[in-house]
C-alpha cells in the first residue's frame, strides 16, 4: 500500500498542476560576487534574453559564455531562468553578482523557475512584483524584479526592471499588471531601464505598453530594420522582447539581436547606453 501511495504522490506531482507546480512568496535568492563598486556610467551595457529554461543545457552555456567574452555585457537580464532546488553550481559560469526572483517551484523537476537579473555590483535596492492574476493550466503567477544601482557618474542611481508579463490571460489583467509597475517605476526620476519579455502578442497589448512607457517617459530602443525582424514573434504579431531606457543614450550601432543563436526560440538583444549628468539651471 506505501508503495502504491508513493506511485500516486508522484503521477499528481508530475501531472496534475495544481501540485507540481508550488507558487512562492516574493523572495530572491542572491549570490554576491560583486566584481565593481558602481557601473561605469560611460558604458552601460545591456543584455536581455528569454532563455527558455534552458540554462542546464549544454548548448545554451556554450551560448552565454560566447555572448559574455564578445560583447562583455555589466548588465543582463534573462527570463525563464531555471534554477535547482538542491545546491548549485551557477558561480561557476556566471561570475557576477545576480538576484533570481523565481515565481514557482517544479515539485517534480525540483527545479524554480523566474528571472535573473546579473551585474558586476551589488543592488542599492531591489524589489519583487507578482502579479495578482494567475496563468491558466499551470496556475502561476508573472513576476518582475526592480533593482537600483549606483552610477560611476555618482550624482543619480540606476533603477531596472527586469519583466515578464503576464499570458493567456484576458486584456483587462495584462493591463492591471502594467499598471502596477508603472507605480513601481513612478518614484523614479533617475535614468531608468525596463527590458524583459513583454508577451506583446496583441496589437491591443502592444499599446497598452506604449501607453505605459510613454507615461513613464521611457523610449524604446530601436533596432535597424533588418535586425528588427529578427526578434521573437507570435505570426505577424508586434515583437515580444524589447528594452526600454530613460535620461540615457545608445550608443550608436550598439542594437544588436544575435540571430545566430538558437539555444532559445527567443533570440538575445544587446544594446549599450551612457549617462551623462546635465547640470539643471
Amino acid at each position: 500500500m506505501p508503495n502504491i501511495q508513493k506511485h500516486v504522490n508522484t503521477l499528481v506531482t508530475k501531472f496534475v498542476p495544481y501540485y507540481r507546480f508550488l507558487r512562492l512568496e516574493e523572495l530572491t535568492i542572491d549570490n554576491n560576487n560583486s566584481l565593481q563598486t558602481e557601473i561605469n556610467s560611460k558604458s552601460i551595457k545591456v543584455l536581455s534574453w528569454n532563455i527558455a529554461k534552458q540554462n542546464y543545457n549544454k548548448t545554451w552555456l556554450r551560448d552565454f559564455s560566447t555572448i559574455i567574452e564578445t560583447y562583455q555585457p555589466n548588465l543582463i537580464f534573462l527570463q525563464e531562468f531555471s534554477l535547482k532546488v538542491e545546491a548549485d553550481k551557477l558561480e561557476t559560469w556566471l561570475k557576477m553578482n545576480w538576484s533570481f526572483a523565481p515565481n514557482f517551484v517544479d515539485i517534480h523537476h525540483q527545479t524554480y523557475s523566474g528571472i535573473l537579473t546579473a551585474t558586476t555590483i551589488s543592488p542599492l535596492t531591489k524589489k519583487v512584483i507578482t502579479t495578482k492574476h494567475y496563468e491558466p493550466i499551470v496556475r502561476t503567477p508573472k513576476i518582475s524584479l526592480v533593482t537600483e544601482y549606483l552610477l560611476s557618474d555618482q550624482s543619480t542611481t540606476l533603477l531596472t526592471i527586469n519583466s515578464h508579463l503576464i499570458n493567456f490571460v484576458d486584456l483587462n489583467k495584462f493591463k492591471i499588471q502594467l499598471n502596477e509597475l508603472e507605480l513601481a517605476l513612478s518614484t523614479h526620476r533617475g535614468p531608468l531601464i525596463f527590458s524583459g519579455d513583454f508577451n506583446t502578442w496583441s496589437q491591443k497589448r502592444a499599446v497598452l505598453l506604449t501607453q505605459v512607457t510613454t507615461q513613464l517617459g521611457l523610449t524604446p530602443v530601436i533596432f535597424a530594420p533588418h535586425e528588427k525582424e529578427k526578434i521573437k514573434r507570435f505570426l505577424l504579431s508586434p515583437p515580444l522582447d524589447r528594452i526600454f531606457y530613460r535620461n540615457l543614450s545608445v550608443k550608436k550601432a550598439s542594437a544588436k539581436v544575435l540571430d545566430k543563436i538558437c539555444s532559445s526560440d527567443h533570440k538575445p538583444l544587446l544594446a549599450e547606453f551612457t549617462y551623462i549628468n546635465t547640470p539643471k539651471n
